[in-house]
């Protein structure tokens, strides 16, 4: 039988996943002859020869038998006269290569490390090993090919028995560059303390003290979760007085906690760990780690050090990120040190370096569907395939929970979460992991920047600058119809779509504050055809983070007279001096621009009720409200909608009246449930309008809002029941961390904003 020369290109994420050791095994299986290396554009090229047969069943092995972190996106094959060699090889990894490359996770410690870890082998007790299925790569990576001398783990030359696992094919460590055993691996210390780091941790955490942990991707700072002195310490020393803390603990010890259920049990054992967002088990369970909420955001053990840690202590432990709230991890031991000095007072810390910040991802199911709260550790750098254009694109996202994506090849590639970029830390943090993910995955330079539309954002000075230094052009983008066009993307779907975007805030067309938004995208023009009733915000930002002023607001626009207003502000607490001095800002309009935010109607429902007064930290007037309508019945609401100059209206001020005045007769908690069905119910009957008009038979549901699990499942069975079908996102975020992919679409696909919708309050 004649021999037959192929040559094979993968393309996906097939470096740093065990592919080439992999091949080799199938190679040899079938009698094949050739090679396999990895290319520089995270690519990998077999060469074989052999019979058809042969070949055959070898390239069906490839796809069938794949390693489990493998994704294979791109299988292109042609004959090949010039293999030779008398067997099959793994050939060292090659230079070049002109593809967008695309790398594995960080993913957790899989079962047979974890097994050796804690078993008896030569890796007993060691915290940093690993292997081909699973470990750290985005966060050790500083350049392609994905090979050990091109990572952080270069500083840790492999002693014999590591390179004679690291140099044969058959072993599962073989090509692992985070492969390491205490003999030649990553020192752990604590306290600057070599001696025992893990015990004496465990030990100073189970007497109610707080350490600082240096983990993959960044730090975290931990203490018992059930003690609940040592939680108030963390949070007086943070300055979180309110904000929910993660907890880290074995699956077992959840239980008397939160109630799990099968889908997020999987989530959670998943390869990635996330954060899982689950119901606890009573209210006052764990009272000082998520105050006021429903939730508390879980997770399991995921690194070397994780498990060791919990092997030796029971309950769960607070796991919450070194920084302040939108600021960069801590990742470099001294600034660790000299950063959470009266913070923290022990610190375990290692010597390998982080080469790129990554947040924990938090995920959340939500009527029905998971959906990312972040996106970042155990799915970054994968991409997205989309295939729009044959720019290139750098979109730079938002200014608050900010990720970045890159569009190069087909390929969109979301960023880790960066933060809100509006100090100089988060812009350098942005513009260094910017230059990391576009030199790992070889993106050329792009020719397109989108971003914000917002004309002060620290991200649009920065879309200027990168574009005079590229010669590429700026595409700025609206807030909303960025949501509207990322769920477009992720679900591959085209116009006409009707976008109900519900978030906190979004610079409009306009120039004012919006956030309750009806769009339509058809024909490459997006249009603005409906909104929730305009509304002043008293003092901008402090509005939000006091939302008893937007309460006034309402109340102005449903016509109460002044003296009354100034009254009923004082009945909840207000200072007759400013109660006078905000109502004369509503009425005046100064320093009040006019907004349709959905965000802030539900945060004045939540300080009216007197849920939440005071916001600590973003969103948490809306989520302790959700919390308190869980336990609510709707009430029945005059739902009210108008058509003001071709723009469908919901009267928010309207519905915030009916709820004020039933605020004597109806508990706090039915006011809740009513103020967020109702919302849901006017938003939905005016999207339906809009399709209607248009057409359409899809509505996109999007924005930060869309993280309200009731308010979903009401807008949903609203529409389906209308005949629509309703699109949340489930890749990237549906708040303000998936607005860069969105902004990548409008860029591409030539989107523009269609003048009619430049409608003046």
């Amino acid at each position: 039988m004649t021999a037959d020369g192929r040559r094979i290109l993968v393309r996906g994420v097939v470096q740093g996943v065990g592919f080439r050791p992999f091949v080799y095994r199938i190679a040899h299986r079938h009698g094949l002859v050739g090679s396999v290396r990895n290319l520089g554009d995270a690519g990998v090229e077999i060469l074989i020869t052999g019979s058809e047969t042969a070949i055959d069943d070898f390239v069906a092995a490839l796809t069938r038998e794949a390693p489990p972190l493998a994704r294979i996106d791109a299988l292109e094959m042609e004959a090949a006269n010039d293999v030779d060699g008398e067997a099959f090889v793994i050939l060292q990894s090659a230079d070049t290569g002109d593809g967008a490359g695309q790398l594995p996770p960080d993913v957790a410690t899989c079962d047979a490390c974890v097994a050796e870890i804690l078993g008896e082998s030569r890796f007993h007790g060691y915290w940093a090993t690993s292997c081909t299925d699973c470990g750290p790569r985005f966060t050790v990576i500083e350049s392609l090919p994905y090979d050990r001398p091109r990572t952080t783990m270069s500083a840790f030359p492999m002693c014999r028995a590591c390179d004679a696992e690291y140099t044969s094919p058959l072993d599962r460590r073989y090509h692992a560059q985070t492969t390491a055993c205490d003999a030649c691996g990553p020192t752990l210390t604590f306290d600057g303390d070599a001696m025992r780091p893990i015990d004496r941790a465990a030990d100073a955490l189970a007497h109610g003290r707080i350490v600082a942990i240096k983990g993959i991707g960044g730090t975290h700072i931990a203490c018992d979760a059930t003690d609940e002195q040592a939680v108030q310490r963390l949070r007086e020393r943070l300055g979180r007085t309110q904000q929910p803390f993660a907890l880290m603990a074995k699956e077992e010890t959840l239980e008397p906690y939160v109630r799990l259920s099968v889908a997020e049990r999987d989530e959670l054992r998943s390869s990635q760990r996330p954060i899982v967002v689950s119901c606890k088990i009573d209210p006052d369970v764990l009272p000082g780690i998520a105050p006021g909420l429903h939730t508390i955001g879980v997770m399991l053990p995921y690194s070397g050090l994780h498990h060791l840690l919990f092997d030796a202590i029971d309950g769960p432990l607070v796991m919450t990120s070194a920084n302040a709230p939108g600021r960069p991890m801590l990742i470099e031991n001294d600034e660790i040190l000299e950063e959470l000095r009266g913070v923290v007072d022990h610190a375990l810390l290692h010597d390998r370096r982080i080469a790129a910040r990554c947040d924990d991802s938090v995920r959340r199911a939500v009527a029905g569907r998971f959906t990312f709260l972040r996106r970042s550790r155990g799915f970054v750098p994968q991409g997205i395939e989309r295939p729009l254009g044959d720019e290139p694109i750098l979109a730079l996202g938002p200014e608050s929970d900010l990720t970045f994506a890159l569009y190069d090849r087909g390929r969109v590639t979301p960023s880790q979460h960066i933060g809100n970029v509006d100090d100089l830390d988060t812009l350098a943090f942005l513009r260094a992991a910017i230059d990391h993910l576009m030199a790992i995955t070889n993106a050329r330079r792009p020719s397109m920047i989108a971003c914000d539309a917002h004309p002060r954002f620290l991200t649009t000075s920065v879309a200027d600058e990168l574009a005079d230094a590229w010669g590429a052009r700026v595409i700025p983008v609206q807030h909303h119809a960025a949501h509207l066009v990322s769920a477009m993307v992720e679900h591959e779907v085209s116009g006409p779509i009707v976008g109900l975007i519900v978030d906190g805030y979004g610079y409009g067309i306009d120039g004012q504050a919006w956030g309750g938004e009806v769009l339509m995208a058809g024909g490459g023009v997006i249009e603005r055809r409906g909104c929730l009733r305009p509304v002043r915000l008293p003092g901008g930002d402090l509005a939000a983070r006091r939302p008893l002023r937007m309460a006034a607001a309402y109340l102005d626009a449903a016509g109460i007279r002044a003296d009354e207003l100034v009254n009923r502000l004082m009945r909840r607490g207000m200072s007759g001096g400013e109660a006078d001095l905000l109502v004369h800002q509503v009425r005046s309009g100064m320093n009040a621009p006019w907004t349709t935010s959905a965000g802030r109607f539900l945060d004045a429902v939540s300080a009216w009720i007197n849920v939440c007064r005071v916001r600590t930290y973003e969103g948490e007037p809306a989520m302790r409200l959700e919390a308190s309508a869980l336990h609510g019945t709707p009430q029945p609401l005059d739902v009210r909608i108008s058509n003001e100059d071709g723009l469908l209206q919901l009267d928010v001020a309207d519905l915030f009246l009916q709820l004020v005045e039933r605020s004597g007769t109806v508990s706090a908690d039915d006011l809740a449930a009513t103020a967020q069905a109702a919302l849901a119910q006017g938003t939905a009957e005016i999207a339906r309008c809009v399709a209607d008009a248009c057409s359409a038979e899809t509505i996109v549901l999007s924005g930060g809002v869309a993280y309200n699990d009731h308010i979903v499942r009401a807008v949903r069975a609203y529409c389906e029941e209308e005949g629509l079908r309703v699109l949340t996102q489930e890749l990237v975020p549906c708040g303000d961390g998936g607005v860069a992919l969105g902004q990548v679409g409008y860029a591409a696909m030539g989107y523009r904003w269609s003048e009619r919708s430049d409608v003046h309050m």
